[in-house]
């Protein structure tokens, strides 16, 4: 089983109303492959976006010093995880 890389993904997004919109996401996964999903799973989500509506221009590993998402690079850092089971 490979290592857990940073991947920076960016592209455009077409809205609703035909705007077009540039962005630009880091998310954590194995391959580019999975990275790829993850974006159109965010975007698709967020925004209620089909995959036809997303164009993904690029996508490439980045140290973790270059990560500008908090969140991501909070996630990249932790040596454990611990989820807490609610009963």
């Amino acid at each position: 089983m490979g290592s857990v890389k940073t991947f920076e993904v960016s592209g455009t997004m077409r809205l609703r109303l035909g705007e077009q919109r540039k962005f630009r996401i880091y998310v954590r996964g194995l391959s580019e492959d999975e990275a790829k999903e993850k974006v159109y799973s965010i975007l698709g989500s967020r925004h209620k976006l089909t995959r036809n509506h997303i164009k993904i221009a690029s996508i490439r590993e980045v140290p973790l010093e270059e990560v500008q998402d908090e969140y991501v690079r909070d996630l990249a850092q932790a040596d454990k995880i611990v989820a807490y089971i609610l009963r």
